[in-house]
């Protein structure tokens, strides 16, 4: 059974808002599960719109494939930057079927795709590699350390509200939102220099 959802001012965070701003909760951006790189090969990243098309295209050039090996394929040759959703890969799929550029032959109750001529000639104009381009330009190191330094943040306030008392949590309060200040700050001063 669930627990009865608090509306906002009735439950235990209900300074969120005005401490938080749009992120709704004490962790922002930082709390939950998924966030961060989760070392290199975790994270999830995103691609132009035409990159899923394109991508199943260049692995499909190589040899036939199944939809969830295009899937993992991809987030391998990207060094794990770029991992599409089922729900983007699969629809482009049944797109480029609908187009005659690729057919299906159900195996084992999967679909195996494999380019149809017209599909070649598509694949064979189109990028080589356009899963490298969501890999480059990223520092993972200074990604696991924001998120490093986010989740230790986060779960300093998480246990200061959990044990302290009222006059403590304000204090947490005040520090999140004066720490939120400055690094706009910092963001301010750079761009005056």
């Amino acid at each position: 059974m669930r627990p009865p959802h608090h509306a906002h001012g009735c439950g235990p965070w209900d300074g969120r808002r005005a401490a938080f701003g749009p992120f709704g909760g004490p962790f922002g951006p930082f709390g939950g599960p998924g966030f961060g790189p989760r070392g290199r090969g975790g994270g999830r990243g995103r691609a132009r719109k035409g990159d899923v098309r394109t991508s199943i295209l260049a692995l499909l050039k190589e040899r036939p494939m199944h939809g969830y090996e295009m899937i993992q394929e991809i987030a391998e040759r990207s060094g794990g930057a770029w991992k599409p959703s089922p729900g983007s890969v699969y629809p482009t799929l049944q797109l480029l079927e609908d187009e005659g550029m690729i057919s299906s032959v159900s195996e084992g109750g999967k679909k195996l795709f494999t380019l149809t001529d017209a599909g070649r000639g598509e694949a064979e104009a189109g990028a080589e590699a356009p899963w490298e381009e969501a890999g480059r330009g990223v520092d993972w190191e200074a990604m696991q350390e924001v998120g490093q330094a986010g989740m230790a943040l986060a779960e300093a306030f998480r246990q200061t509200w959990a044990t302290g008392t009222p006059e403590q949590r304000q204090k947490a309060i005040g520090v999140v939102n004066d720490a939120r200040k400055r690094l706009y700050l910092i963001l301010a001063e750079e761009d005056e220099g």
